[in-house]
């Protein structure tokens, strides 16, 4: 408990410097960013702690994602950049984000930044269309039914992008393969499998020779064996987002990896699958996409993981490091183009983790109306025996 109050004081102090930063006597960028934190939830009127010895896990996202933001500010103010960054609850009870848009210090904002749900990017995306500003969504996988709307960023890749992406990938790496698509029934199922064939439509190359099979729960290796063959590479792709599912199928076809070699190809939920590194798992080839890899050996990374180590005993999660890549790289381009950076968004400058390659997405290819931006770059894991073997 001791700890977790320790957190949450420094946390509350850093918010209060976050809402505060100014260039003092320069023109400062505003930036506004928006984080799930719930502190009308784990505080009460009197700012006591309301859990006791438990620690919700619905507030670590918002939590982490704003320590990263904040430690990506620190280290803008050492550069001398000047900005007005302010910090929004978006589960705030005392005001909603529709209040704080209509707010006239909201009006000075100049990018927007946001860790949020599918409610939230609507509300969000409307009035960085309105007053024609950058709204950076960083962690929702969906454009959330927006269209038209050329100040909408997308960096968490949707879908559509990643089965494009593995089919590109098992065209260059495994061409002349026969490849099976396991599935179970379901509408995101069908769904995952309408972008595949969408892929296979669409590709200038030789199409990929897939084949469909939807799978019986639970899972036997016997549904599995007419589709294996002991003298070549077993190339699987697993399209579903049911993690049980996921774990269940790699596990069955683990009991036969040493008689029928295979490698599996998955979703980006796979990022999540800490089930992977267990011994069970064991000789398969497992691959998956994602849009953000942190790099255990790049010298920042390990820097913020030694100052979560020694300031909150613990390992700072994806949301840190997310946190702190999106407020430091669009705020970069902020202060170099000013009101001109929706022309520049997809500049690939200041990298810190990631590679982003940020592309206008038309979905009505007839009238060409550009409706978002989006991140294309996939990063393609390789996991054996629970270890990343490879990064492509």
């Amino acid at each position: 408990m001791k700890k977790i109050c320790q957190y949450f004081l420094s946390f509350l102090v850093l918010i209060n410097i976050a809402n505060a930063q100014t260039g003092a006597g320069t023109a400062s960028h505003r930036i506004a960013i928006f984080v799930p934190l719930y502190l009308d939830s784990a505080f009460d009127a009197t700012n006591n702690y309301k859990f006791d010895n438990n620690f919700p896990k619905i507030l670590n996202p918002g939590l982490e994602f704003y320590e990263g933001a904040q430690l990506a500010l620190d280290s803008l103010q050492a550069e001398g950049a000047h900005l007005d960054v302010h910090i929004y609850d978006t589960r705030s009870k005392q005001k909603t984000i529709a209040q704080i848009i209509r707010e006239d210090d909201f009006q000075k904002t100049e990018l927007i930044i946001g860790h949020i749900n599918n409610t939230d990017l609507r509300q969000l995306a409307e009035v960085a269309l309105h007053k024609n500003i950058p709204f950076i969504n960083t962690n929702f996988p969906n454009d959330g039914g927006v269209t038209n709307n050329a100040n909408f960023v997308l960096l968490n890749s949707t879908l559509k992008t990643h089965c494009e992406a593995i089919y590109k990938y098992a065209q260059k790496n495994y061409a002349l393969s026969h490849i099976i698509v396991l599935q179970k029934n379901g509408a995101i199922e069908t769904r995952l499998k309408n972008y595949f064939i969408d892929a296979e439509k669409n590709t200038s190359s030789v199409p990929l020779k897939l084949t469909y099979i939807n799978l019986t729960e639970p899972i036997n290796i016997k549904q599995l064996l007419p589709q294996l063959d002991s003298t070549k590479q077993n190339i699987f792709i697993a399209a579903s987002l049911d993690e049980n599912f996921s774990r269940n199928l790699c596990l069955q076809l683990a009991q036969v990896d040493k008689t029928y070699p295979i490698t599996i190809i998955g979703m980006p939920t796979w990022d999540n699958l800490i089930d992977f590194s267990e011994p069970e798992y064991n000789g398969m080839e497992i691959i998956y996409t994602t849009p953000f890899y942190i790099n255990p050996t790049d010298n920042l990374v390990k820097s913020i993981q030694q100052y979560f180590k020694d300031k909150f005993y613990s390992r700072p999660s994806d949301m840190v490091f997310r946190g702190y890549e999106t407020t430091f790289r669009f705020a970069k381009l902020l202060i170099e183009h000013g009101a001109s950076l929706n022309s520049s968004i997809g500049e690939k400058k200041y990298k810190v983790f990631n590679d982003f390659d940020i592309e206008p997405v038309f979905l009505n290819k007839q009238n060409m109306t550009l409706d978002y931006f989006e991140n294309k770059k996939l990063y393609f894991i390789k996991k054996v025996d629970g270890n990343i073997t490879a990064v492509y």
